[in-house]
Parts: structure tokens; C-alpha cells; sequence
């Protein structure tokens, strides 16, 4: 296995996997799971390219897993529980773990936002949508989401 890589060569995962509606703010982000790519265990990075008018998630935050954000090319709106902030390049963000401060990102410009997404493998995980009626949980390392009752989505 290579210690580097071209991000290019790594297939971008398009969209979300949340359950309908929710996806639908998500069609225009693409992830590249550098990584995964990479064989890396204890903390992930994604490179991602938001589209205009794509949001990078529904507003959440995680119990378990520290999150951290680098803007590296476009600018987005990043929209926390305190309100709203533009971030451009070279600009970061960051959410500690079990912070309940729901937090995601718009791109309300013209042009396709870059950046990188780095975050905690924790092997438990709860995360909370502080908009919608969703909750997920880590189960055998994959989220699953259900309702804030714990009623599962179809």
C-alpha cells in the first residue's frame, strides 16, 4: 500500500446516505475518501467538493467524534447554533465531541466549493439533527438512522 496519492484517483461518493427527504440538500456534494484510500484507522479525511446550492450534511453534531473542516478553494456558509459565518480559503472550523452544537455547511456562491473533512473514528457513535427528526448510531461501523423515538426510517 502507497503512503500517497493522487486524490483524483479515489471514486467520489456522491450525494448522502441519509433516508428520504433528507438526502435531498446533499445531491450536490461529492467525497473523497482520502483516508479510507490511505488505510489510515483512527481518524478520517475526506476531500470534498460542494456544488453550488449543496449542503455538506443536515445541521448535527456527534457525541463521540471530534470534527474539523479546511476550506481549501470556493467559499460556504457555515451554520452553527450561534448563526452564520462565511468561510474561504485557508479559513477552518472545528466541533469537539458531545459540543451540541449543531453545525453544517451551505454553498451559496456561484461556483463549487473544496475542502477537507477530518474526523474522529470513534467505534460508538451517537449523532444528533438538530433541524429534523433524525438521531444515527454506529452500529458495526455504519450509521443508522432512525427517528429521535428510536422508530427506525424505512
Amino acid at each position: 500500500m502507497p503512503s500517497w496519492l493522487d486524490p483524483k484517483s479515489v471514486t467520489p461518493r456522491l450525494g448522502s446516505i441519509y433516508p428520504p427527504p433528507f438526502g435531498e440538500p446533499l445531491a450536490g456534494r461529492e467525497k473523497r475518501a482520502l483516508g479510507d484510500a490511505l488505510s489510515l484507522t483512527q481518524f478520517g479525511v475526506n476531500l470534498v467538493t460542494l456544488a453550488p446550492g449543496s449542503w455538506s450534511s443536515q445541521r448535527h453534531w456527534h457525541a463521540n467524534e471530534d470534527e474539523f473542516v479546511y476550506m481549501l478553494e470556493g467559499e460556504v456558509t457555515l451554520v452553527t447554533d450561534q448563526g452564520e459565518k462565511i468561510l474561504g480559503p485557508g479559513m477552518a472550523a472545528g466541533f469537539p465531541a458531545g459540543s451540541a452544537n449543531g453545525h453544517h455547511l451551505i454553498n451559496r456562491s456561484d461556483r463549487p466549493a473544496l475542502y477537507l473533512e477530518v474526523g474522529t473514528r470513534a467505534q460508538t457513535e451517537e449523532a444528533q439533527y438538530s433541524d429534523i427528526d433524525m438521531m444515527a448510531r454506529k452500529v458495526d461501523g455504519r450509521f443508522v438512522f432512525t427517528r429521535r423515538n428510536g422508530e427506525p426510517y424505512k
